[in-house]
């Protein structure tokens, strides 16, 4: 586990694309945003965050240059390097960047008005898996290692219960979110991690039936995604006001903007960098984050 960061912020090669959104008045250099594939495809994803870059360019009199991300280790590593400047990330990937490269969170996204989610292992109603225990010897599926509730929180679970992944499960894969639902729900895979906010949307697009899913275990709370922002940048204390303060406005906005942000997301509320000490405290509990 140990070799994980390694693996994180050396090894990986993510693609970007790149959406220039234009200012009114631009003062000051180009603000590279970065935003974690939270949609099916690249095209869907710029076109649900454009309106938020476009947003925030005109909030902080600044050209905003949208990038989405492949995988969250790709979001965590750009953060890190210098190829964004700020980013809409999970936590985890926050809490890596922070630890690896002093990035620091500025807001916290809602969902429902809410700072806080829920890590979830889910299997199919008819696959005769009710516990953890009835896991031993089935296929599972973690999402990738720059993921919260797919990767770290359940790996720290199981690390609780005396699992090793590796001799528990018949076989381990890791891949996305919406494919460990899609291939649970067809049968492919017995059980996978997940969080309930993908499912819940996945239920309500049609793109899994409530039949085919059942929760066997849930997480305490979560803090959700962090907008983060470089080292460099949040050393500028004022501009560090103005993009939480833009970011504190969206949810007003989104009485005559709904486009802002995607379905169930309410806004923005500023919280620092201890909001995520739950995750950074089951990265040093596994031996994933290694204290700076």
């Amino acid at each position: 586990m140990r070799k994980v960061l390694a693996y994180l912020f050396t090894t990986i090669a993510f693609a970007t694309s790149v959406t220039a959104v234009a200012s009114p008045v631009d003062r000051g250099p180009v603000l590279k945003f970065g935003v974690g594939m939270f949609q099916p495809d690249r095209e869907k994803n710029d076109a649900t965050y454009r309106p938020l870059a476009e947003y925030l360019s005109a909030k902080l009199n600044r050209r905003v240059e949208l990038r989405t991300v492949d995988s969250w280790e790709g979001l965590a590593k750009s953060l890190a390097n210098g190829e964004t400047d700020m980013a809409l990330m999970g936590p985890w990937g926050y809490v890596l960047a922070n630890n690896e490269a002093g990035a620091q969170v500025v807001s916290t996204i809602l969902y429902d008005d809410k700072p806080e989610y829920f890590g979830i292992i889910v299997t199919h109603p008819n696959s005769g898996i009710n516990s953890i225990a009835d896991l031993k010897g089935k296929t599972f599926a973690f999402g990738d290692k720059g993921s919260t509730s797919g990767y770290l929180i359940p790996l720290h679970f199981f690390m609780t219960q005396g699992i090793k992944p590796e001799k528990y499960f018949k076989k381990v894969i890791y891949t996305k979110h919406q494919a460990i639902e899609t291939q649970v729900a067809q049968g492919v895979l017995d059980a996978g991690a997940d969080y309930n906010r993908n499912r819940n949307a996945m239920i309500a697009q049609g793109l899994i039936k409530a039949e085919q899913s059942k929760i066997i275990w849930q997480s305490d709370p979560l803090p959700n995604d962090a907008f983060a922002v470089s080292k460099v940048l949040f050393s500028d204390k004022n501009f560090v006001t103005q993009l939480q303060q833009a970011l504190e406005s969206v949810g007003s906005a989104l009485k005559q903007s709904p486009r802002l942000l995607p379905a169930h997301y309410t806004g923005f509320v500023t919280r620092d960098n201890t909001f995520y000490k739950p995750i950074r405290d089951a990265g040093l509990a596994t031996g994933v984050l290694r204290p700076r």
